[in-house]
């Protein structure tokens, strides 16, 4: 059986409550290029673990207060059983 791993994240909310950091400053902080950043807020692209840390490191809060997965079972296996 396969599962299927979504990870989601409050990048764009944590940003808005950090004096709304732009994208530019985050991926400064973090050492990440601006479009790194926005790929992440829409969901485009899973982050490195090192990259999930700094992103954590840059609002000050732990990784599960900017990341979230979850773990689904296969969709395409769930309809051929």
């Amino acid at each position: 059986m396969s599962k299927k791993i979504i990870i989601t994240n409050k990048i764009r909310t944590l940003r808005f409550f950090a004096n709304e950091m732009t994208q530019l400053e985050l991926a400064e902080k973090a050492g990440a290029s601006r479009q790194t950043i926005m790929a992440l807020e829409a969901g485009k692209y899973t982050p490195s673990l090192a990259l999930a840390f700094k992103i954590a490191d840059a609002f000050g809060v732990s990784l599960e207060e900017v990341f979230e997965c979850k773990i689904e079972e296969d969709s395409n296996e769930r309809e051929q059983k």
